[in-house]
């Protein structure tokens, strides 16, 4: 093989390196003959792959050194190469940062995302700077800059036509269950035990483990006889559109092949009676400290959880903690982030996702009074799933004993998840948005404890629900 030939990285070594090694090697070859333009192109290759692009002034023109190490034999040495290292796209290039440097991430394309089409990236333009006349370098690197941009553009495309693929065979879905319950005669005739007239609907507040509650769901649908849908919201959008709204309203209240039913998904607080509706859905949520939600918030974010290990997050890679992204004011941790729970109780006015608002507290405590069947908190989710089967065993027959033993009810649990100090703590509840978040957190959980109190006894440290405690008499008139 030719001196200087490419013969690829070695096992186990990364691109950049190999493309460093092709550089020292060029370079000694050109300092045994006589630096000339071999021996720029070789020390090119080597800084180039080894991250940088060699020292230039404004303008365009070498600096002095490099002139000086370039002009032949007779001019001082060149140094040697600097050790081949993972391109960093931190660099200079925008891009996002690198394994082991302190300094967070920025957001770039997706070559900086990946340190091995960067490090490919700067051998190709190394080699571009050996091969081609300086005239045609730029042109070539702006036409390989095209190209990356229409492959991104490209990509983005194809990840918006799966959305709109997977939106279709789920509608797909959806008629083939209502054909295979109408095949015996026409929807209209389908009627519905009173017993079984029950929709229940799991608006859940995204990191107040309702992926572990929804599993118990799923687990018995089959067994207890009842059906399991996600409501899956574009972007998990949790306001509708209106006429999505209705759409719903009507699947729910109209759907009689999927009743029981028993719907879940992170969508704000719907009021069926402004539809119309006679008979509304059961309403039940789960909530959780605000701070804690939002800590376990921001590090799915980043590491995601060990329910689906290997799908990538929106914020992978960026390896702040809580408590330096509240001392740099990041906006991830802002006091705003905690305004999620009240505005689910809320539901869908406008004034109800106005940060801070206190019209849409009160709303909140009124709905949780009013409209929700049960709230429990993700602390105590023991005892709601038990309240819950002594009261709707329809659905949750089996739930409670299924939540001890299961090898489900515990799976999602955020990875690389860090405790936030005292100081970060102290800093997001001087905020008046957290103190009406954790006011309206307090609400509930004194709700759920008033509740609970009336519905078990405690017994050896264990709880037991309650027997019926009431019974009819003096009836009248007398039956013969």
């Amino acid at each position: 093989m030719a001196e200087g030939a490419w013969a690829g990285p070695a096992a186990g070594e990364s691109v950049a390196a190999a493309a460093a090694r092709l550089g020292v090697r060029l370079l000694s070859s050109a300092r045994r003959r006589g630096e000339g333009r071999a021996g720029a192109a070789a020390r090119r290759l080597a800084t180039g792959a080894g991250g940088g692009w060699g020292r230039r002034r404004a303008g365009g023109r070498e600096a002095p050194g490099d002139v000086r190490a370039a002009a032949g034999p007779a001019a001082r040495p060149a140094p040697s190469p600097p050790p081949a290292r993972r391109p960093c796209c931190g660099d200079g290039d925008g891009g996002g940062g690198c394994r082991g440097s302190r300094r967070p991430p920025r957001p770039g394309p997706a070559l900086c995302r990946d340190p091995g089409r960067a490090a490919l990236l700067l051998l190709l333009m190394g080699l571009l700077r050996i091969m081609l006349p300086p005239k045609l370098q730029l042109l070539a690197v702006l036409a390989f800059g095209v190209a990356v941009l229409f492959l991104e553009n490209q990509i983005q495309k194809l990840e918006e036509s799966r959305g709109k693929l997977e939106r279709a065979i789920a509608r797909h879905e959806v008629r083939e269950i209502e054909q295979r319950h109408t095949v015996d005669g026409p929807r209209q005739d389908v009627t519905v035990d009173e017993e079984d007239d029950v929709v229940i609907i799991y608006n859940r507040v995204p990191k107040t483990a309702s992926t572990s509650f929804t599993n118990i769901a799923y687990d018995l649908c089959a067994k207890n006889k009842y059906h399991v849908l996600h409501i899956n919201t574009t972007k998990n959008n949790p306001v509708m559109s209106l006429q999505d709204q209705v759409r719903f309203v009507k699947n729910v209240t109209s759907w009689k092949e999927m009743k029981p039913g028993f719907y879940h998904g992170h969508v704000s607080y719907l009021d069926f009676a402004k539809f119309g509706v006679k008979k509304k859905p059961i309403y039940i949520n789960v909530i959780r400290d605000p701070i804690e939600r939002l800590v376990s918030y921001y590090y799915f974010l980043r590491f995601g959880d060990d329910y689906r290990p290997g799908l990538r997050r929106r914020k992978q890679g960026d390896k702040k903690t809580f408590d330096e992204c509240v001392a740099a004011g990041g906006s991830d941790c802002a006091p705003e982030k905690l305004w999620l729970q009240i505005p689910f109780f809320c539901g869908h006015s406008s004034e109800c996702w106005n940060v801070g608002s206190r019209w849409a507290l009160e709303q909140a405590k009124y709905n949780l009074i009013n409209e929700y069947f049960l709230v429990g908190v993700t602390e105590e989710l023991e005892d709601f799933i038990m309240l819950l089967e002594a009261a709707l065993p329809r659905f949750f027959r089996g739930a409670t004993e299924l939540y001890r033993t299961g090898k489900k009810s515990h799976l999602r649990k955020t990875t690389e998840k860090k405790l936030p100090t005292k100081e970060t703590i102290a800093k997001l509840q001087q905020s008046e948005i957290w103190k009406m978040e954790n006011e309206f957190y307090e609400f509930a959980l004194e709700q759920f404890q008033f509740v609970r109190a009336h519905a078990v006894r405690e017994k050896d440290g264990e709880l037991y629900i309650l027997a019926q405690n009431f019974f009819y008499e003096k009836i009248y008139p007398k039956s013969n």
